[in-house]
């Protein structure tokens, strides 16, 4: 949706409360600046000027990016801003960006995460091969940790975690040495299928798991439990899952 909204335009308004960026801008003026596109890598989000430059964000838990016409109330409030990039037709507006730098070509290709991250569940040229052959590297992890590795496989958030899981019919915390070929592939076949399905929807509205009490195939109660160093929370049928 970025993409399409400012792809190929000229920047007339930068805004940013973040000093680091702000100094960017101070030396090197982002306004007048043609967005040569906006490209998702996973989870971060890269916004290429023209000039070679590059804005990488990050979303974490909170941050999001909006798109609003010129003059349009912000559905979110001013204290939340972080960056506004506007143009003739749309203002971006980034709230609770957590993570936010600017890069030049060189150090674009050089930055550790975009180096090391896995295939991108939702990118064109996605490797199935290569992110089955990331997870068996990872035997002994439990595979509900493995899925959120960015480093494995890029792109799968906390939710659907939940939901590739209980449609593979797989307990999130098997390791992964104890699942089969034919598991492992429908946990990277159905993850690209879901998440292209809800590509563009600010919210998912038919999970089967994630945050519900009742599962939604047997009507048995939901487990819930606290997953990995992070303690990211894991949704689970226990009759459902092997």
């Amino acid at each position: 949706a970025l993409n399409a909204a400012l792809s190929g335009k000229t920047v007339q308004r930068f805004e940013t409360v973040l000093p680091h960026l702000a100094r960017v801008d101070d030396q090197q003026r982002i306004t007048g600046r043609t967005i040569e596109q906006v490209v998702p890598v996973g989870k971060h989000l890269i916004i290429d000027f023209s000039g070679g430059l590059h804005l990488r964000t990050h979303m974490r838990m909170n941050g999001s990016w909006h798109i609003y016409r010129p003059g349009e109330r912000w559905r979110r409030r001013r204290d939340d801003m972080r960056v506004v990039i506007a143009t003739d037709d749309y203002v971006a507006v980034g709230f609770n960006i957590p993570v936010a730098e600017f890069l030049d070509d060189r150090a674009l290709l050089r930055q550790e995460d975009l180096r090391q991250i896995g295939p991108d569940v939702l990118g064109e040229s996605f490797e199935a091969g290569e992110a089955l052959r990331r997870i068996r590297e990872r035997a002994n992890e439990e595979i509900g940790n493995v899925l959120l590795n960015q480093r494995v496989i890029a792109g799968i958030g906390n939710i659907w975690k939940s939901e590739v899981l209980f449609a593979c019919r797989v307990n999130p915390f098997a390791r992964v040495e104890m699942l089969n070929d034919q598991q492992l592939g429908c946990l990277v076949t159905k993850a690209r299928k879901l998440m292209t399905r809800s590509a563009g929807s600010e919210a998912p509205n038919d999970l089967s798991v994630y945050g519900r009490k009742r599962c939604r195939r047997c009507g048995s109660r939901i487990e819930y439990r606290k997953q990995g160093l992070d303690a990211r929370g894991t949704y689970w049928c226990p009759r459902c899952v092997s």
